[in-house]
């Protein structure tokens, strides 16, 4: 291997799971607030996932009181406490950015 492998190997988190575009998720993210430190949750769909190594990132998007709320997180962050998948979805498309014009949240059908 190279310098530049060894370093990113060395960067990369191991217990990310496996999930894909259209599943629904909770990312646990390390706020800090003053001195005090606190684990929040952010629950939604995820709509992309884009490049890959460290630079991996992947958008989630949720419906909070009317509103749509998008939030990209680098998946190797070392503020990402935790990720986990709780529902597998089905759909075709490998960016699902049509779910910014929906009103109302969206039902995707789940992958066995």
């Amino acid at each position: 291997m190279n310098l530049v492998e060894e370093i990113t190997q060395t960067q990369l988190k191991p217990n990310v799971p496996e999930f894909r575009v259209g599943d629904t998720v909770r990312v646990g993210v390390r706020v800090f607030e003053g001195k005090r430190e606190r684990i929040q949750n952010f629950e939604g769909i995820v709509i992309a996932i884009k490049n890959s190594g460290v630079a991996k990132n992947f958008t989630v998007r949720t419906i909070a009181s009317g509103v749509g709320v998008e939030r990209v997180f680098p998946i190797n962050s070392p503020k990402i406490e935790n990720i986990s998948v709780l529902r597998k979805g089905k759909v075709r498309r490998a960016k699902l950015h049509y779910l910014r014009d929906m009103v109302k949240q969206v039902r995707i059908k789940e992958r066995k």
